[in-house]
């Protein structure tokens, strides 16, 4: 089965062996498939046993090996998925084989949420983050949308309320680009593609408490218009103020790194910068966040404690310029 979708602004096909990993990968796309075309990244999910053949790779790094070309990961991500990958002129081949070690094993039948997202993660979302990167993108830990003509970046560590502020203005006719993770090159962002989650979704259970469930509509990218760089207090009002570029890009640099969902990115594309010779050694996160915080207006939002703040009412109020 083969499935394509647009994801950190690049097409991913998946062509998967099977039909346990073509509910996976169906499962990933979150409901935005695309036709077959032209893609930028390929990915082939394998059920081959197998070990991939290492004859002519060197030793890279430890579970990493390498020809300059090739490179092969051993547990890549710690998910019990080895990958090989190759990057050319068309675009990044990869294909994955699940081969978990029988203590990856008993993890995945005691948290199956968690051997999901890993495997998302190394399958498919970080070999197109790492070709994004390539082509200049860095990854930002944000929530996206547009929202009554404003195109809006919500940037906060996680927990603050970026996805429910995203989900509670989606069921008033906004439109999404991205719940958790968005790549950026400094002016547009583009939606890393991963299902919706909430205590209100019908779809797997993750951590949290929360529920996945497909996207009925989603943008693949925005020419930013405003951020809003949310924390939350504990009194009853919202409260609104104009923030610096430099105190946006800050809380959207540092919540890149404390993600959950990007902890083993930097490594991932660390390993491939050194074995292929492309990309960079490391993201410029903090330089790519500092020129889309400085090219619009942004504002610091302190959440009330409970529910009901409209994403709508944020924006009436006064943001720094840029």
């Amino acid at each position: 089965m083969t499935f394509s979708c647009r994801t950190a602004g690049l097409t991913l096909e998946v062509e998967a062996d099977g039909a346990r990993w073509g509910r996976f990968v169906q499962e990933a796309c979150a409901g935005q498939l695309l036709g077959q075309g032209p893609a930028d990244v390929h990915v082939s999910v394998s059920t081959d046993p197998r070990p991939f053949d290492l004859t002519g790779l060197d030793p890279l790094t430890r579970g990493a090996w390498s020809d300059g070309a090739t490179v092969v990961m051993h547990d890549a991500c710690s998910s019990g998925a080895d990958l090989r990958l190759r990057p050319g002129p068309a675009g990044l081949e990869v294909e994955a084989r699940a081969r978990p070690a029988p203590t990856t094993r008993a993890l995945t039948l005691l948290a199956p949420s968690r051997a999901q997202l890993l495997w998302r993660a190394a399958m498919l979302q970080y070999p197109a983050l790492w070709w994004a990167g390539v082509r200049g993108a860095v990854p930002l830990h944000v929530s996206a949308l547009r929202v009554g003509g404003v195109a809006v970046v919500l940037a906060g560590p996680g927990g603050v309320g970026k996805s429910t502020l995203l989900r509670d203005a989606m069921v008033r006719s906004a439109v999404g680009v991205s719940d958790n993770v968005c790549v950026t090159d400094g002016t547009r962002v583009h939606g890393l593609l991963e299902p919706l989650r909430g205590t209100d979704g019908t779809g797997r259970r993750m951590p949290h408490g929360r529920r996945e469930e497909p996207w009925r509509e989603r943008l693949d990218a925005l020419d930013v218009d405003r951020v809003l760089v949310l924390q939350r207090g504990s009194g009853e009002e919202v409260r609104v103020s104009p923030t610096s570029a430099a105190d946006a890009a800050r809380v959207m640099t540092a919540g890149t790194y404390a993600a959950g969902e990007l902890r083993r990115y930097c490594a991932f594309a660390a390993t491939l910068a050194l074995a292929t010779g492309i990309g960079p050694a490391h993201p410029p996160v903090e330089d790519r966040a500092t020129v889309l915080a400085g090219s619009v207006p942004c504002a610091r939002v302190t959440l009330p404690a409970g529910p009901g703040t409209a994403v709508e009412d944020l924006l009436l109020e006064p943001a720094s310029g840029s």
